[in-house]
């Protein structure tokens, strides 16, 4: 069971996360939880303000301190207050402690952004586990750090699935036993010789991912603030539906085209082992969900939701004279390659190729390096708007259908055939929801499907 930081945005909702976890204590329960709602942020502004030498982080770390202690002061009386006061005084001293490096040396690395946003996970573990054990539920808090063994990549970390899985037997198998509930850290991890890592932000439920497929669980519940995945973002179109079953696949499109409500990567750990993933909501316990697993659902040729990501920049390469030479594509990826920028989507003429990324930072750079290549145009605020769904290859009559709906939007590139699950079309970021309205609306309003 993974709590996202809505689910802990309070100590009401840590009592609710707490009687959900004992609901479920007829079977072995593992849980994952995220820092209280907001505290990453808090914590990463805290660290821009140190690199730019403002006293303001000193704020920071003030409210950090005092929005756990309020929370602390709420869910646990007396001398039980104690350990966790000193684990949190402990933290708060190690956030100051970095905040002051950053600000003295004007340096704030991949490696110290990851130490600094992991400190939300290390406080809330501690006060979920103390609310379980206050309410009579035998709990233990486990750092991450400890059992998620991670690359080097600070920033987005990736696990090595077989030492952690020798952690995994070694720390969290005999908390079960004794019968108890782990209650682990999300989102962080460390290196093998220690130094902590973070998953990307939404790592949280690639922790849950990493643990359920190694344990291995029986199934894998992401808790959120909405009754599962839907036809839309709700904020977007009021109307949108749960969608009760979908495919590994589509989540995946869905989570990497804009969904917000699971990490892009927490499928693939799951998937691999068939495990399935559900989407639930803490406010809304009755509610079924979402479940997410490799064959879920019919395989009805349909689409399923529209997902959109904004703050994509389009760029174009024109050479007539050598798109179609042996090699140049080649050559425009290395030029990606390098600068590690990835590419969302790719459309080619014979005369050019247009490309999408959704990273800005090198964009100068590649750009420059492109410009040997041919003449390159860059598009900024771009967005994507996806349909996702299955069988579409099948499907007559869909693509007429979505360039139709969208009449009156410019569409400026299209991707469709690379996927079976995924028809992609680039418009301008000041267009993105009113084409997400107009293909919801052709394709699940109205009795239209």
């Amino acid at each position: 069971m993974k709590f996202g930081g809505t689910s802990v945005g309070s100590a009401d909702r840590v009592r609710t996360v707490a009687d959900l976890v004992r609901a479920r204590r007829a079977r072995q329960v593992v849980v994952v939880v995220s820092a209280l709602g907001g505290i990453t942020d808090l914590l990463i502004r805290g660290a821009r303000l140190a690199l730019a030498r403002d006293a303001g982080w000193e704020g920071v770390a003030y409210e950090v301190l005092s929005r756990h202690h309020s929370t602390i002061a709420a869910l646990v009386e007396g001398r039980s207050q104690d350990p966790l006061l000193a684990h949190l005084d402990g933290l708060v001293t190690e956030l100051r402690s970095l905040y002051t490096g950053v600000y003295n040396l004007e340096e704030l690395t991949l490696r110290t952004i990851d130490a600094i946003a992991g400190i939300g996970e290390r406080a809330s573990c501690e006060i979920l586990a103390a609310a379980l054990e206050a309410g009579g539920t035998p709990a233990a808090a486990v750092d991450a750090r400890r059992v998620v063994v991670t690359d080097e990549s600070f920033g987005r970390a990736q696990p090595l699935m077989e030492e952690t899985g020798v952690r995994v037997r070694e720390r969290l198998l005999p908390i079960l036993d004794q019968g108890a509930v782990p209650v682990v850290t999300g989102f962080i991890g460390a290196t093998r010789t220690g130094v902590a890592t973070t998953l990307g932000r939404g790592g949280s439920d690639f922790t849950a991912s990493i643990l359920g497929a190694l344990l291995p669980a029986e199934e894998i519940q992401i808790w959120t603030d909405v009754d599962g995945m839907m036809t839309v973002d709700p904020r977007v179109v009021p109307g949108a539906r749960v969608i009760p079953e979908v495919s590994a696949a589509e989540a995946a499109e869905l989570a990497y085209f804009g969904a917000k409500v699971l990490h892009p990567a927490t499928i693939k750990p799951a998937v691999e082992r068939g495990i399935p993933v559900f989407i639930l909501n803490t406010l809304n316990p009755s509610a079924p969900g979402t479940r997410i697993a490799a064959g879920a659902g019919d395989d009805t040729p349909e689409p399923r939701a529209i997902a959109f990501k904004k703050g994509i920049t389009v760029i174009l390469i024109s050479q007539p004279r050598m798109l179609m030479a042996y090699g140049f594509l080649a050559r425009v990826f290395e030029v990606f390659d390098r600068h590690r920028t990835p590419v969302d989507l790719i459309a080619t003429s014979e005369v050019s190729v247009s490309l999408t990324v959704d990273d800005p930072e090198n964009i100068p750079a590649v750009q420059a390096d492109l410009a040997g290549l041919g003449e390159v145009q860059v598009l900024r605020r771009m967005a994507i708007v996806s349909v996702v769904g299955r069988g579409f290859l099948r499907r007559a009559g869909l693509a007429a259908r979505v360039f139709q709906s969208l009449r009156e939007v410019n569409v400026v590139m299209i991707s469709f055939g690379a996927s079976d699950v995924n028809v992609s079309l680039v418009v301008a970021e000041d267009e993105a929801e009113k084409a997400v309205r107009l293909l919801h609306r052709e394709f699940f309003e109205d009795g239209r499907g």
